[in-house]
């Protein structure tokens, strides 16, 4: 069923959608006519309310967990409400304070990755998560160095000093290859990510605008996928306040967290839902089942990439919990997290 934009929805049946959304996220129950009637933010009868509620659950935007139950809302109707109605509740003064002096303590970048998904998961009720691929610090140059007529070693220098190498083979590639690949990737890895090189050199090279000769090119690409491959393998994730998703309101849906747990426990799985919400230019918010590796446990996803002073991404950081999370405050928590992350560690 295709939801129906707001502007399809009556003044009346937008009122009451957003007290039940809001009602059930404040409370984790379905919210039932009578509550309406009596809370004096409908004036309406329980009759007249109750033909809104039937209206909406036709549209596919509330449900009824059981035949004598309120009505929750669905996936669709949660996402029509943080699209279109939602009212942001922006971090205050003190809190903004408190994210930034927790962050900005001294100490290696892990140590503050550590502190960030904690505080997320302090401020949300829910668990914390922080990711960042190894493969996300800054490059200096890179260069093919010859060691006879089938190898050569691919140097690697970071922005930090640090030389790594590996063997490549050369497949009678000739000199003045190497010495254009090397000139290439040099004058474009200043100051980037091994991800970010990949993607803009290959598009380069596809289109022909590299201007490179047909085995530098290939040696360009093989030079960068090989870093990236290996450096991929060990990224940092962190993940804190598991134990939050066992409070008292779980345990009704003891199945869904056992679930969600169990699907925490795929890292690889978990970092990979973190890894597209890196090419977002602001916070996303996964909701159920918009998420295949969440849609078993119905489980929420808010994931805001961090960048650095430079503007380049470092990696992400989020919140996952039930759908019913406080989305009006929990987004923007996680959006200045992230950029208060992104300026410390700069």
């Amino acid at each position: 069923m295709t939801t129906p934009p707001l502007t399809e929805l009556t003044d009346r049946t937008r009122d009451i959608f957003r007290l039940v959304v809001e009602q059930y996220l404040a409370t984790g129950q379905p919210v039932g006519s009578k509550t309406l009637s009596q809370g004096g933010a409908v004036d309406l009868s329980p009759a007249s309310i109750r033909s809104v509620l039937a209206d909406l659950e036709q549209l596919g935007l509330l449900a009824a967990p059981h035949v004598s139950a309120g009505r929750k809302p669905t996936e669709s109707g949660l996402r029509l409400f943080v699209d279109g109605m939602m009212q942001i509740t922006q971090p205050s003064a003190e809190e903004r304070r408190a994210i930034e002096t927790r962050l900005g303590d001294p100490g290696p970048l892990e140590q503050r990755l550590e502190a960030a998904s904690a505080m997320l998961s302090d401020l949300s009720g829910a668990a914390g998560m922080v990711f960042v691929p190894t493969a996300e610090r800054r490059l200096a140059q890179m260069s093919f160095v010859p060691l006879d007529a089938t190898r050569a070693l691919a140097v690697l220098v970071d922005a930090s000093g640090q030389i790594e190498n590996r063997l490549i083979e050369l497949a009678g590639v000739e000199r003045g290859a190497l010495d254009q690949a090397s000139n290439y990737l040099s004058a474009r890895l200043a100051n980037r990510s091994l991800g970010e090189a990949l993607k803009d050199i290959g598009a380069e090279i596809a289109s022909g605008r590299s201007a490179l000769d047909e085995a530098s090119a290939s040696l360009v690409q093989r030079g960068i996928a090989m870093w990236s491959e290996d450096a991929d393998r060990s990224p940092v994730f962190i993940v804190r306040g598991q134990a939050k998703l066992l409070d008292e309101e779980a345990v009704g849906d003891v199945e869904r967290v056992r679930q969600l747990l169990d699907e925490l426990e795929n890292k690889q799985a978990v970092a990979q839902v973190l890894e597209r919400a890196r090419e977002a230019q602001a916070t996303r918010i996964y909701i159920g089942s918009e998420n295949r590796l969440f849609a078993l446990s119905g489980s929420s996803v808010i994931a805001s990439p961090f960048r650095d002073r430079d503007g380049n991404i470092v990696g992400v950081l989020g919140v996952i919990g039930p759908t019913r999370l406080n989305y009006a405050r929990i987004v923007p928590m996680v959006d200045f997290t992230a950029q208060s992350l992104g300026r410390l560690t700069g």
